[in-house]
């Protein structure tokens, strides 16, 4: 008996290492690559010049608000070193003045914060298409079976942001 259990061990031994071969196998001809969009993002030429374009689109109007804002702050510090002294009609109608004023700078900061967003994403949308381009292109070219922009864990050997990142330079020149 104990013959044949030794021997029928053997022969599931030996079938299972015969089925794990092919497996072995399939698991090496798959190929995996990963892309961290946010390097791509922070350091693709097309990215920087997306910024630098978007820096100068909106310079004139920051700088605007910035001054808006120092002029509302310079007007309210008056206002409560003058208020004491102030008759009372005279700080109220102040006092709404500033009011206003805040309200305007508020309303328009909050329309340079969504213009300026809504422009970044729009730049940074063309960057993406073309950073996928380049992806693809690596993909064929090096035989990948799947590229992953977004993992919680990635083995440093299956990152190939350095080549996207390279392409992608070479290609924008």
């Amino acid at each position: 008996m104990k013959t044949f259990s030794r021997h029928f061990s053997l022969a599931v031994l030996l079938g299972s290492m015969a089925l794990a071969a092919p497996l072995a196998a399939h698991a090496e001809e798959f190929k995996a690559g990963f892309v961290n969009t946010d390097r791509l993002f922070r350091e693709a030429n097309a990215a920087k010049a997306a910024q630098s374009k978007l820096e100068q689109e909106f310079a004139k109007r920051e700088k605007e608000l910035m001054d808006m804002g120092n002029t509302l702050k310079s007007a309210s510090e008056k206002f409560e070193r003058d208020a004491p002294t102030m008759a009372e009609s005279q700080r109220q109608t102040r006092q709404r003045q500033l009011v206003d004023q805040d309200r305007e700078f508020q309303r328009k900061r909050r329309e340079f914060q969504e213009d300026l967003s809504a422009r970044k994403n729009e730049e940074l949308a063309q960057v993406l298409e073309r950073a996928n381009k380049v992806v693809k292109q690596v993909a064929e070219q090096e035989k990948y079976d799947v590229i992953l922009q977004e993992a919680v864990y990635i083995n440093p050997k299956h990152d190939i942001t350095d080549k996207v990142l390279k392409a992608l330079n070479a290609a924008a020149k």
